[in-house]
């Protein structure tokens, strides 16, 4: 799989979002700033994932479709793939 400048560029920013986060435990920012925080790096993470499965089963789905196949285990596949992310 290609994986776009989108992809790139979250990956980037959660990146950003953890160095930012171990400044704060530097500097010894409270507890549920600190968690917080987390909590938004999750969330970007889990969003990236979604975009991730979403974008890969859309191209296998045109690749099969394309060539006449059966479709239905992408969708199972992706499914498992996301409830095995949380």
């Amino acid at each position: 799989m290609e994986y776009n400048k989108e992809i790139i560029n979250r990956l980037k920013r959660i990146d950003g979002q953890v160095k930012g986060i171990l400044g704060m435990m530097e500097q010894g920012k409270d507890c549920k700033s600190v968690v917080a925080q987390l909590s938004a790096v999750r969330n970007a993470v889990d969003r990236t994932i979604a975009v991730i499965v979403s974008s890969n089963l859309e191209h296998c789905l045109r690749e099969s479709l394309e060539k006449g196949e059966k479709t239905e285990h992408f969708v199972k596949e992706a499914v498992d793939l996301l409830v095995k992310s949380r």
